[in-house]
């Protein structure tokens, strides 16, 4: 059964007395080198977004031979080397420790863009999802990743946010036994919700209308669809604002005996409203840059990151 969920809560307000360390440590673990599968652009514009929408400090985590290009891109983000072996895959039993110790440093780990698929992958998106100290950004190839583990529900011990496209989301509805159509709007808050209470975490569906679901609760992003989005990076643009705002913002429920100390409560967001906020966030920068340039078409996922700064003041 779908409920209602409450309005989208403000952006909370910056310490004005803050510093790097202060606004949320983010790690984007992305990039794939190996062979002729080059792909750095999603995990750079992760970085950016994230950047954009506040969080203080962003470690570009990537396969040691990329990382040096990776930077260029995204100059403002530290650089974190995956160790690599000689075809440029991750090498997993090196790249273990510093997914370890990333996750005891961080804020907020998003895995996922650009990563390519093969078992180094495999690997690496179950360390992560099966860690329990810093709450993730699962997109990408790491949800399809996710999709071809064994035992999945078993081993997803993670805090986490998972923004599946259709495409993502039938590939790992299917592995969990799903039977729900992710384009059919009729259908879509269920499916979200139906996949959120399968592994414990929030969805964010993907489309012209965003659904964003905990297991309990749904919220529907009713902002007017905008084609603009349709083109490459956006979805990792929208990885970065929420890991972002998670970094900046979120605080982890406490349970104490019977009782439940929430994240509202410890002056902090939930998973759920980082995500809805994220949406929204990504929804009006779009939108902004349509406004100004007048065009529904050829909107570039950088100058979408430009105007999240915008978007986000407004949400204050």
């Amino acid at each position: 059964m779908t409920g209602d969920a409450s309005p989208v809560p403000n952006l909370p307000p910056r310490n004005s007395k803050g510093h790097k360390g202060t606004f949320g440590t983010v790690a984007i673990v992305g990039g794939c080198s190996r062979g002729g599968s080059l792909m750095l652009g999603g995990p750079c514009i992760s970085a950016v977004a994230a950047l954009r929408v506040g969080a203080g400090l962003v470690r570009l985590v990537m396969p040691a031979p990329i990382l040096p290009e990776g930077l260029t891109v995204a100059p403002s983000a530290t650089g974190v080397a995956l160790p690599a072996t000689d075809d440029g895959s991750i090498d997993t039993s090196q790249a273990s420790g510093v997914i370890d110790g990333l996750c005891a440093q961080a804020d907020c780990v998003a895995v996922g863009p650009g990563l390519g698929v093969d078992d180094a992958v495999e690997a690496l998106t179950l360390r992560i999802i099966g860690q329990t100290r810093a709450p993730i950004v699962v997109d990408a190839d790491s949800i399809n990743a996710m999709s071809v583990i064994p035992e999945l529900t078993r081993e997803f011990r993670a805090h986490a946010v998972l923004t599946p496209h259709p495409g993502e989301y039938r590939r790992l509805a299917s592995a969990l036994k799903i039977d729900l159509d992710p384009t059919n709007e009729s259908q879509r808050p269920e499916a979200a919700q139906a996949l959120a209470q399968r592994l414990g975490c929030v969805v964010a569906l993907k489309g012209a209308h965003t659904v964003v679901s905990d297991g309990q609760v749904v919220w529907v992003n009713d902002d007017a669809p905008n084609p603009a989005l349709g083109t490459a990076g956006t979805g990792d643009a929208l990885t970065g604002v929420i890991a972002g705002l998670i970094g900046q913002f979120h605080r982890s429920p406490i349970l104490a005996g019977e009782k439940t100390v929430t994240s509202e409560a410890r002056g902090g967001l939930s998973l759920f409203d980082c995500a809805r906020l994220g949406v929204r966030i990504h929804s009006r920068a779009a939108r902004a840059w349509v406004e100004e340039v007048g065009a529904d078409a050829g909107m570039l996922a950088m100058e979408l990151c430009e105007r999240i700064p915008q978007a986000g003041q407004a949400m204050r």
